[in-house]
């Protein structure tokens, strides 16, 4: 079953986590288990982003969550977030694509 994790957070440092997030993705090239993410950033709160991460299942989640490069990537994240990353894990029971 694929999975989708949202994570949500708010930050004024946005470009300073992309540009980490393009280190991670390097980083994790031919390992990493995530298939897609897209980043929404809220219309009416512009600190305010919603992250949607697509992996095959959540046995595939968690290797991608055990990489070492994703636990320094998280660290890095949490230093330039106003509070926690909310996170959500949805199984996909449906998709109309």
């Amino acid at each position: 079953m694929q999975l989708i994790q949202t994570l949500e957070f708010r930050t004024s440092e946005f470009d300073k986590i992309r540009a980490l997030d393009d280190e991670w993705r390097a980083a994790t090239e031919g390992k990493r288990t995530l298939r897609r993410s897209i980043v929404c950033q809220d219309r009416n709160d512009k600190d305010r982003y919603i992250v949607l991460a697509f992996f095959d299942s959540p046995a595939s989640a968690s290797v991608n969550s055990d990489l070492p490069e994703t636990a320094n990537f998280a660290e890095q994240v949490n230093a330039m977030v106003d509070a926690p990353v909310e996170f959500h894990d949805l199984d996909v029971v449906d998709d109309r694509t």
